[in-house]
């Protein structure tokens, strides 16, 4: 049944009904149809179909499963006919140094609290994964209600409180209730890269304005959190689905 193969990948994937039907241009309840094999495919939806889920279209019609790559080398998004796995790499000492970096920015604004604090990180390290098919600092973020979080980041604040590089003070934010996490040192600028600096730079300037409410909402719409089950990790393969709101990289210059 070819409904349910397609259910099957949209499982493997992590993904909604609800958004690939909005890849598709079709209601939800169409697309349910599609699953249960009450609707047949168009050809244009197995093409995107087959796009979304790394497979030729030959293969997903035939309902065959892409043979998996286990690569470290570069691999250049949207273009590989296999699925392709890319292995992920954690830096804690990095991702200290990009928090006081951003702290030592920014940190400063009324407006930057914890929560604020948690989705820079997470657009700092979604977004370079996207731009260069690299983890910057590769941190897990987990999906709750107010929006992607950040694993490691309370350990880590814990921790360089006891070493004396930061400090946590409460504040108010308006009428709501506010924690700012403010730096005591510099960051050691020989960690991070020219490119790491200007693509940090960039999420700053375009996000660290947003109070708590708009910076939830507007990561509530980027697919790597959409797609994500609640309580899950978000998966950094999901940047290269996302749409033109939230895109970082330029793909047509690659074809």
């Amino acid at each position: 049944m070819f409904g349910k193969f397609i259910r099957q990948q949209r499982s493997k994937h992590d993904m909604t009904q609800e958004h690939l039907a909005s890849q598709l241009g079709i209601s939800r309840p169409t697309y349910t149809q599609i699953e249960r094999g009450e609707r047949d495919l168009t050809i244009n939806e197995a093409k995107e179909l087959a796009n979304i889920f790394d497979m030729t279209l030959e293969n997903f019609i035939a309902k065959e499963e892409p043979k998996r790559n286990v690569s470290l080398e570069k691999i250049s998004a949207k273009k590989s006919n296999d699925l392709q796995i890319r292995v992920t790499k954690k830096n804690l000492e990095k991702f200290k140094q990009v928090l006081l970096y951003v702290l030592n920015k920014v940190g400063g604004k009324p407006n930057v609290g914890e929560t604020v604090l948690h989705k820079l990180l997470y657009f700092i390290d979604f977004d370079y994964y996207e731009k260069f098919e690299e983890n910057l600092m590769g941190a897990t973020y987990i999906k709750n209600h107010h929006g992607p979080t950040s694993v490691e980041l309370g350990t880590i604040i814990n921790d360089m409180q006891e070493n004396g590089e930061l400090e946590a003070v409460n504040s108010q934010y308006f009428k709501y209730q506010q924690k700012k996490f403010l730096p005591r040192k510099r960051p050691n600028l020989e960690i991070l890269s020219a490119r790491e600096i200007e693509h940090i730079d960039d999420v700053l300037a375009r996000l660290s304005d947003k109070n708590a409410i708009e910076i939830e909402n507007y990561s509530h719409e980027d697919i790597p959190w959409k797609t994500a089950q609640d309580g899950k990790p978000l998966s950094y393969e999901s940047v290269f689905y996302r749409d033109e709101r939230y895109s970082v990289r330029n793909y047509v210059d690659e074809l």
